[in-house]
């Protein structure tokens, strides 16, 4: 049977590596994990008893309006204005199947075939095999450790973009744009006549200045979030966009034949997520607990040139004095300390067998486990004294 070029799209790298652990834990070997970018907690208690309820109540749980439940769409309004001071209109929001759901639509809205977006490089691998698999052009923005490895303003007329995407924190790198730089680059795009998206799935997980939204900076843009990181809802699989009053319909209609809605328990589970602020700032605690720890003891052990990481619970280092193949290192890692983390090819095609992501979205206990493993594997290598 005949294939579509489209289809040809390149493995995500981090999953074979969580496949091979999770093989070696089935055959009874004890594996650290800092290599998935999923919060080692469960969905806030207020959601798995909301859905409960639900469902012993005999709630029929199934289609909703397409752009989602009204009061979810509300509540997420609301939480612009608490966290960024935004009165955003409801009407604007659209909730999706994942932020996944959310990058398919906008780049569908947005962009003809063939058109030219640009993404900074480092960044999460399925954006650009989602524009590839929908005959767009994916520019890889090859982002200095001067500029925080975020893309800068001369960056879009520089390369003839038709769109651009921004993260902020970013993955892998947890670099966050300020205030300044956020309204550069929108600024940017807006006098090129492009279109601009912002991703802020990991925005609530900061740690000393708070991420700012594109939409403290105007209107015209596609504000893309979830629910997976800092609700710790990832399997959930539920995301929200904000567009501008003009795109609403447009995206709606996608939306309505590629995904008809959003998945009606995951939407009650959301809402009640929404003021679980408590439980979640406990969340955030440990992450900025585990990232300390490794900002202080990744450079002990010989993994001593990390980006900033601002939010997010990533460290992004480079590992160039210490392989020039990062997904035969993170093997060895893997097998021999017994440690899963994240090869940077992932991430950045050109530079990522020089770099290797680890995750502190795990326990502290699982933190101080993997240190103390880690560091017994580079004395071994003589990368440090043992």
């Amino acid at each position: 049977m005949r294939v579509s070029s489209r289809g040809t799209v390149d493995p995500f790298i981090v999953m074979e590596i969580a496949k091979e652990a999770s093989e070696m834990e089935a055959a009874g070997i004890d594996i650290v994990h800092m290599e998935i970018g999923q919060p080692g907690t469960p969905a806030p208690e207020a959601a798995r008893r909301a859905v409960a309820q639900a469902m012993e109540d005999g709630a029929p749980m199934g289609y909703t309006v397409t752009p989602g439940l009204p009061e979810l769409r509300a509540r997420i309004a609301q939480l612009y204005g608490e966290w960024y001071d935004v009165d955003l209109n409801p009407e604007r929001v659209l909730v999706t199947p994942g932020s996944s759901g959310a990058f398919s639509l906008a780049f569908t809205s947005l962009f003809d075939r063939g058109a030219r977006v640009g993404i900074g490089s480092p960044g999460y691998p399925s954006y650009r095999q989602i524009l590839k698999a929908l005959d767009l052009d994916p520019v890889l923005i090859e982002t200095r450790e001067e500029d925080r490895y975020q893309p800068v303003p001369a960056d879009i007329a520089a390369h003839r973009l038709d769109g651009m995407l921004v993260a902020s924190p970013a993955n892998p790198a947890g670099t966050m744009l300020d205030g300044p730089a956020m309204q550069g680059l929108m600024q940017a795009a807006q006098e090129a006549g492009i279109g601009f998206i912002s991703d802020e799935i990991y925005h609530g997980l900061h740690y000393e200045n708070r991420a700012v939204s594109a939409l403290e900076f105007g209107d015209d843009v596609y504000v893309i979030n979830s629910f997976s990181k800092y609700f710790s809802m990832t399997g959930w699989r539920i995301g929200w966009m904000v567009l501008p009053e003009a795109h609403v319909h447009r995206v709606e209609k996608l939306s309505q034949h590629m995904f008809i809605c959003a998945t009606h328990a995951s939407q009650v589970a959301a809402l009640a997520a929404l003021d679980a602020t408590e439980e979640l700032e406990a969340h955030r605690a440990t992450y900025a607990r585990n990232r300390a720890l490794l900002l202080e003891g990744l450079p002990k052990i010989g993994f001593d040139r990390i980006a900033p990481p601002d939010g997010g619970f990533y460290i992004y280092a480079d590992v160039s004095g210490l392989t020039d193949d990062s997904l035969a290192f993170a093997r060895e890692i893997l097998h021999e300390a017994r440690v899963a983390v994240t090869p940077g090819l992932d991430f950045d095609p050109d530079r990522g067998a020089h770099t290797l992501r680890f995750s502190y979205a795990s326990t502290t206990e699982d933190m101080l486990e993997g240190l103390e493993r880690l560091g017994k594997f580079m004395a071994l290598k003589g990368a440090v004294p043992a």
